[in-house]
């Protein structure tokens, strides 16, 4: 009892802490300017959180570390409520978690009732962002007292699972995935060697002489490669605007009866899969989505307007959106590439992701977590207002908006470190995502591998020095073998998936 008292107390005292921190007028500004541009960002299809945070990255020098997070984990679950506008306006999905809600969104908005969907869906967002953030706060302290136990060899094997989860789980072909993996990872060595500083793949330019700059990689392979492959899209028009005043937002009894076990349901699953390296919230809104359907008393209605196909989901993804900073900020494990770029943000400012973030900067961890709370707040109290203006938005050309985003783009790599040589990477990567998906090649596995190789590296080779160069200390270490163990399962998973269907069509001799 007296434990459960003081983890309490605890809990209160950082809470507080992170209040104070949160409510300083610099970070309530960026908070509210960071959800504001998730929206915006979520509302216009093709664009996504990735892409609006690569853009946005550069800004990150010139804020304290605080500030900076606030802002980009704005943009991020931002993203999350503006990316249903379109869906359910126009069946087209601001972001991939948001495509489940086209099934049921959509025909909603075609029977008159978008508005009621669009509210279910503010309200359900903000249910299940609020368990997602309660969840982070009760846990991630305990995640943290495990981890400080880890060694080298734990950490690296940890990152090697979270590196093969997410290539092998989220993003298509898995042969692909590891490709690009790896690629990243050979991205990673380039520069100076950080135990002998020694030049590495600089090809005799100083410029590379600290390494390929992550602000350039990321706004080239998801800012300018977005914009290119959405040029030649035009704007959706015949959006209903009387189905979107306020009198026509409000729900039925029934609906909000519907809605709340859903709500509940869809948060519960997408905290846990928000919380697993490589899953996300986009498979977390597809598995909620199942669910309803598999348990509902009347499956037919699902893809008709069941309002129970669209908070199930946006309730799950939302979730998972807040539980994805439990391992990027308490074992430095991100478990996507928009998590890898926060991490990118950290280290830059010079603090060390991991367990030993919430001891030596609390002001920061806890400060970025009770703004998740000013934001959500934030979000259902400004989208009901904006829909109009989101409705405006939607029907601006592309071609008038992406010059503007690559203007912007190109300004904001050059303010990094004033140097023209940056703006022709952006360039050059701009080029390599553009046909790396032409090709079917997801550029998210390897900004992952860019992001923990180095740290890989790290680990490994400490692990190696304090081993004297026995390689069995991955494996001597208990937990370090579990971790490797699981890694190894999961790759022959992977692989019996894949070749199964080929093993069953296969000719009889």
């Amino acid at each position: 009892m007296a434990d459960l008292m003081g983890d309490l107390s605890s809990l209160v005292a950082n809470a507080g802490l992170g209040l104070e921190t949160a409510l300083l007028p610099q970070n309530l500004l960026f908070c509210l300017t960071g959800v504001v541009l998730g929206t915006f960002i979520g509302v216009i299809p093709g664009v996504g959180a990735l892409a609006a945070i690569s853009m946005l990255f550069p800004l990150t020098f010139h804020l304290e570390p605080t500030s900076a997070l606030i802002m980009l984990a704005g943009i991020w679950y931002g993203t999350a409520y503006g990316g249903s506008t379109a869906a359910i306006l126009l069946n087209v999905p601001g972001t991939p978690s948001s495509a489940v809600s086209c099934l049921d969104g959509y025909p909603m908005s075609k029977q008159g009732r978008g508005g009621v969907a669009l509210l279910m869906t503010a309200l359900a967002s903000f249910v299940g962002g609020s368990i997602g953030i309660v969840i982070m706060m009760l846990f991630s302290p305990v995640i943290v007292d495990y981890a400080m136990e880890f060694g080298a060899a734990e950490y690296f094997a940890l990152m090697l699972l979270a590196l093969i989860a997410a290539s092998t789980v989220s993003f298509g072909s898995t042969t692909k995935s590891l490709a690009m993996v790896v690629f990243g990872v050979l991205l990673g060595t380039v520069g100076m060697d950080h135990y002998t500083a020694v030049a590495r793949f600089d090809f005799g330019s100083l410029t590379l002489y600290e390494g390929i700059s992550l602000v350039g990689l990321a706004m080239g392979l998801f800012g300018v490669a977005e914009v290119a492959s959405n040029v030649g899209r035009v704007a959706a028009g015949g959006v209903d605007r009387k189905s979107f005043g306020f009198r026509a937002m409000v729900p039925t009894r029934d609906d909000v009866r519907r809605s709340w076990a859903p709500a509940l349901r869809g948060s519960g699953i997408g905290a846990f899969f928000g919380a697993l390296p490589g899953v996300g919230p986009a498979v977390a809104s597809f598995i909620s989505y199942a669910v309803e359907k598999r348990i509902a008393k009347e499956p037919a209605r699902f893809g008709n307007g069941a309002i129970e196909g669209v908070v199930s989901p946006e309730a799950s993804n939302n979730a998972a959106d807040q539980t994805a900073f439990i391992p990027t900020m308490t074992l430095g494990l991100p478990g996507s590439p928009s998590m890898a770029i926060m991490l990118g943000a950290l280290m830059i400012q010079g603090i060390a992701p991991g367990p030993t973030l919430m001891r030596d900067h609390p002001d920061l961890f806890w400060g970025l977590v009770m703004s998740f709370w000013i934001g959500n707040i934030l979000l259902l109290v400004l989208n009901i207002p904006l829909v109009g203006i989101w409705i405006r938005m939607l029907m601006i050309p592309y071609r008038i908006m992406f010059p503007s985003i690559l203007t912007f783009i190109c300004i904001g790599i050059y303010t990094v470190h004033t140097n023209t040589f940056d703006v022709w990477l952006v360039a050059f990567f701009g080029g390599l995502g553009f046909l790396m998906r032409v090709l079917g090649f997801s550029p998210a596995p390897l900004i992952l591998g860019f992001v923990l190789g180095p740290m890989m590296e790290e680990h490994f080779r400490r692990a190696m020095i304090i081993a004297r160069g026995d390689f069995m200390v991955f494996l001597d270490r208990p937990l370090s073998m579990a971790i490797l163990s699981a890694t190894c399962l999961l790759l022959l998973w992977r692989g019996w998936q894949v070749l199964r269907p080929r093993l069953r069509h296969a000719p009889a001799e």
